[in-house]
């Protein structure tokens, strides 16, 4: 792919992922205008919306998986991992602001892809709970609902916190709700 074309994909890409979190029926005409790019561009690389918002989707994993790999969730201690989790996922949520669940119901792929993320971090809250970083009146399903709803909260609500603030604002909050102290 030429340098030009690949910009192009990008640009698309992420202002399709912004705009189609904000409102999912904005028009593929909307999104070029708002990439910079001719509204030919983007149908003849994705020629409906849900063409476009599957790979957004696709990118958004593909984002996720990198990070959940970097972070070394089963061989760092539980903090380390969970630091890096979270530095790492939060721009990817802020790059990519989409919700993965709303793909789920048209893409089967994706939502194989989904559900093998969410069981590595279901494990890695487990693997914190066995080695004792969670309170046992804590049930891990409630940790892990807390863990994913404060890396929404930090990369959305909060998005002036820079990604190494965020994680350290998470592993605190959650280590410090969930856990121990």
């Amino acid at each position: 792919m030429r340098a030009d074309a690949a910009r192009n994909l990008r640009a698309v890409l992420r202002t399709g992922a912004r705009l189609l979190a904000e409102d999912p029926a904005t028009s593929m005409s909307a999104i070029a205008a708002a990439a910079g790019v001719d509204r030919r561009t983007v149908y003849r690389r994705f020629p409906t919306r849900e063409a476009l918002l599957a790979a957004v989707f696709q990118t958004k994993l593909d984002g996720s998986e990198r990070v959940l790999d970097e972070a070394r969730l089963v061989e760092a201690p539980v903090a380390v991992a969970l630091h890096r989790y979270v530095e790492g996922i939060v721009p990817v949520s802020r790059e990519w602001p989409v919700d993965v669940r709303r793909m789920m119901r048209a893409d089967p792929t994706a939502d194989v892809r989904r559900s093998e993320q969410s069981g590595r971090l279901d494990r890695f809250v487990r693997r914190a709970a066995d080695e004792g970083l969670i309170r046992g009146d804590v049930p891990v399903a409630w940790a892990r609902a807390m863990l994913d709803d404060l890396v929404d909260t930090a990369a959305h609500r909060f998005p002036d916190l820079d990604p190494p603030q965020a994680a350290d604002l998470v592993v605190r909050s959650w280590l410090g709700g969930v856990g121990h102290g």
